[in-house]
């Protein structure tokens, strides 16, 4: 069995616990479509196409990817930046998580983020379905 072939499943509930969730989640590929805020559960859940960083190898001509369900917990309000909910095709790359005094702040390129107002950390991330081949490797060089 290859490192790809095991579904990932972690919870966070610190901030050191949120800086290994976002090195899984860097890079992701997220829907706008596929992010959805539930007020009355205080929770954000989205979908995202992630990178399997944890079985790569640079040089690599083969990598992969997997579909990943994420959930925020006890999230008490959100607040969007440089992302428009109506345009539900578009695409987010997802940069990193990080823990805020009160708040968990996505970032993701091109300016786009998302703060969520939270009474505590709680986030779980968890693989769904089959990992699948991509020959592309996110690289993050400087110009």
């Amino acid at each position: 069995m290859r490192d790809r072939d095991i579904a990932m499943k972690l919870k966070a509930v610190d901030a050191q616990d949120l800086t290994v969730l976002a090195a899984c989640l860097q890079d992701a590929l997220v829907l706008i479509d596929d992010i959805a805020y539930f007020p009355e559960d205080g929770q954000l859940v989205l979908v995202a196409n992630r990178f399997q960083w944890e079985g790569d190898k640079a040089g690599a001509k083969e990598h992969a990817r997997t579909t990943t369900g994420v959930t925020f917990s006890k999230v008490t309000a959100v607040k969007r930046k440089g992302l428009d909910r109506r345009d539900g095709d578009g695409m987010l790359a997802l940069l990193t998580i990080e823990a805020l005094p009160g708040a968990l702040q996505l970032t993701f390129s091109g300016g786009a983020a998302i703060r969520l107002e939270v009474s505590e950390i709680l986030c779980h991330l968890q693989d769904v379905g089959e990992p699948w081949p991509t020959r592309w490797r996110p690289d993050h060089a400087s110009a």
